[in-house]
């Protein structure tokens, strides 16, 4: 972080990226123990979407925005998978 930046930011920060990543480990529990198929999607995307803000408040801590850059990458993969994964779950197909 710069000099500029309150220790507190910084501090919320750390704590954000420890809670987001915490949830990604409970979606990853959902993803492998899920009792219906849209549960599991529908966690991937949690995933996706969590993977998303934990590059987002990486960049707020580093100050650098490549990963702001690679978050946006990332969520219009994460879009893609999941309407992919959506529609092979309910049709059984993905192109037809």
């Amino acid at each position: 972080m710069t000099e500029a930046t309150p220790a507190f930011l910084e501090t919320t920060i750390r704590a954000a990226l420890v809670l987001v990543s915490g949830l990604c480990v409970l979606c990853s529990y959902r993803v492998i123990r899920g009792p219906t198929n849209p549960d599991r999607v529908v966690a991937l995307d949690a995933i996706a979407t969590n993977v998303v803000a934990i590059a987002v408040l990486f960049a707020l801590l580093t100050g650098r925005g490549l990963f702001v850059t690679v978050s946006l990458v990332l969520a219009i993969i994460g879009f893609i998978a999941t309407v992919a994964v959506a529609k092979f779950v309910t049709e059984g197909e993905v192109i037809e």
